[in-house]
């Protein structure tokens, strides 16, 4: 069902190093690129999100009650995924755990105050 999405950063060169990093844990890639956003996936035909700039030209800034789920298949990629998230700045919004009805997952913000969360069910 979902496109794509897109969250907004402050610094385009540190939101793409720690995303390249943190989507390549789940196997995505850079798929496409135009002057303000790239947008990382597995292929053009499945769902992107896109990290970049505001087309209107005003300060990013992250959404209250916005948050992208990032599927991670397992728990131990679930633990990964917020390891690396932290090494790489981002801030704990919630260490990895079961959240009841087998939803495991943990929460954190990127260095521009988008919150994620990777999760896994089952």
């Amino acid at each position: 069902m979902l496109g794509y999405a897109t969250i907004g950063t402050n610094d385009r060169e540190r939101a793409n190093a720690f995303y390249d990093e943190i989507f390549g844990l789940l196997g995505a890639k850079r798929l496409f690129n135009n002057e303000r956003t790239i947008y990382w996936g597995t292929d053009m035909s499945s769902g992107m999100i896109g990290v970049g700039s505001p087309s209107d030209g005003g300060t990013p800034s992250a959404g209250n009650g916005a948050m992208l789920a990032l599927a991670a298949g397992s728990h131990e990629m679930v633990d990964k995924i917020y390891a690396k998230a932290l090494e790489l700045g981002a801030s704990d919004e919630g260490a990895p755990g079961d959240r009841g009805s087998g939803f495991y997952g943990a929460y954190f913000r990127d260095q521009d105050g988008n919150k994620l969360v990777a999760f896994s069910m089952g």
